[in-house]
C-alpha cells in the first residue's frame, strides 16, 4: 500500500521531524519510537537535509509512512531529484512520498536562482522527473505544496496529493468542496499545524505567534488568510510591515485567527483539534514546539498526550 491509498485509522497525527545537525541519530531513534506507537507518519521539512533523513528512515523504520514536506524544487535538478526519490521509494518498500514546492521568496533569493511562475515551474519540474523515470525506476507518489485553489488544482492534475502549511480549519472544508471536481480519488491531503501543548493557553499561543510571524510577512500567505476571512488581521499586519514595526506583528494576530490555523493549549484541547482536522479528510501533521524545550521535548509531550 502506498501512502496516498488511505488515511490512517488510529486517530494519531503525523509528526513533523527535522534532522537537526548533531542530533540526527537521536532523531532517527525518535522516529522508530513514533513508529512503534502507531503515529500516522512523518513529514520531513527541508531543514537539516530532508533527503538524507528520508534515506535513513528507509532503513531505521519498517512500517511508518513518511514524506518530504516540503523539498523546494530549486534545491535539486529534477533529474537528480528523480534518481534520489526513486531510490528512497524502492528501498523503503513504497512508504515514501515526495512532497515538493516552490518555497518562498526569501529562500529563493538566498539561493540566487532564476525562477518563473510557480505553477509553470512546478509543472515543468514534475514533467522532467517523470521523463527520468525510465532511468531512475519508479517514482514515489508526488505531493505538491498547496495553499490556494490554482496550486491545489494542479496537484490534482499532475500529482498524488497536496500539502498545506498553516491552513485555516474553518476554511478548508469549503476549499475542498469547491475543488473536488479537480481532485482524483485516492488523493492524499495533509496540513502542517504549529502545535504547542501547555496548560497555559496564552503561553502556548505566544510560541505559535512567534512561529507564524515569518509566514504573515509573505504576500501569498496573507492573500490566503484574507480569502479565509481574516481581512482585518492581514490589513493590520501590512500596516505594521509598511511602518517597519515587525516586532509588533504578533499583537495583530487575533486569537480567533491563531486558533484557526494552529493548536495551542492543554492536552485535551490539542487532541480535539487534531480530531477536527481528521474530520475534514486532511491528515494533520503536528509541527511541535514547546514552552520549555526543543523539538525532542515537544514531540515527547505529544507522545504523552496519546499515552
Amino acid at each position: 500500500m502506498t501512502l496516498h491509498d488511505s488515511l490512517p485509522s488510529t486517530g494519531l497525527p503525523a509528526v513533523s521531524l527535522v534532522a537537526s545537525p548533531t542530533k540526527r541519530t537521536t532523531i532517527l531513534e525518535l522516529a522508530s519510537r513514533l513508529e512503534s506507537l502507531g503515529f500516522a507518519g512523518l513529514a520531513c521539512p527541508s531543514l537539516g537535509g530532508t533527503m538524507g533523513l528520508c534515506v535513513s528512515l528507509a532503513h531505521t523504520t519498517s512500517t511508518l509512512r513518511y514524506w518530504t514536506s516540503i523539498q523546494p524544487i530549486y534545491y535539486n535538478h529534477p533529474v537528480e531529484a528523480a534518481n534520489t526519490a526513486a531510490h528512497i521509494h524502492e528501498v523503503s518498500g513504497g512508504r515514501f512520498g515526495f512532497g515538493i514546492g516552490v518555497s518562498h521568496g526569501p529562500v529563493v533569493q538566498r539561493l540566487g536562482v532564476e525562477t518563473g511562475k510557480p505553477l509553470s515551474d512546478i509543472r515543468n519540474y514534475v514533467q522532467a522527473m517523470r521523463a527520468q523515470e525510465k532511468f531512475s525506476g519508479a517514482l514515489p507518489p508526488i505531493y505538491l505544496a498547496a495553499l490556494r485553489d490554482k496550486m491545489l488544482q494542479l496537484a490534482g492534475e499532475i500529482g498524488n496529493g497536496a500539502i498545506w502549511a498553516n491552513a485555516s480549519l474553518s476554511f478548508t472544508p469549503a476549499q475542498l468542496k469547491r475543488n473536488e471536481a479537480h481532485l482524483p480519488s485516492p488523493f492524499f491531503l495533509s496540513n502542517m499545524i504549529p502545535t504547542v501543548i501547555d496548560d497555559d493557553v496564552d503561553a502556548a499561543r505566544a510560541i505559535n505567534r512567534k512561529t507564524l510571524t515569518g509566514y504573515v510577512t509573505l504576500p501569498n500567505y496573507r492573500n490566503y488568510w484574507r480569502e479565509a476571512g481574516y481581512q482585518e488581521e492581514m490589513d493590520a499586519i501590512e500596516t505594521l510591515l509598511a511602518a517597519g514595526k515587525r516586532d509588533e506583528i504578533p499583537s495583530a494576530m487575533s486569537n480567533k485567527w491563531l486558533d484557526d490555523c494552529t493548536l495551542s493549549g492543554p492536552a485535551g484541547r490539542v487532541r480535539d483539534g487534531i480530531a477536527a482536522w481528521y474530520e475534514t479528510g486532511v491528515t494533520p501533521i503536528a509541527v511541535m514546539s514547546s514552552t520549555t524545550g526543543g523539538q525532542a521535548k515537544a514531540i515527547n509531550e505529544l507522545i504523552a498526550l496519546y499515552s
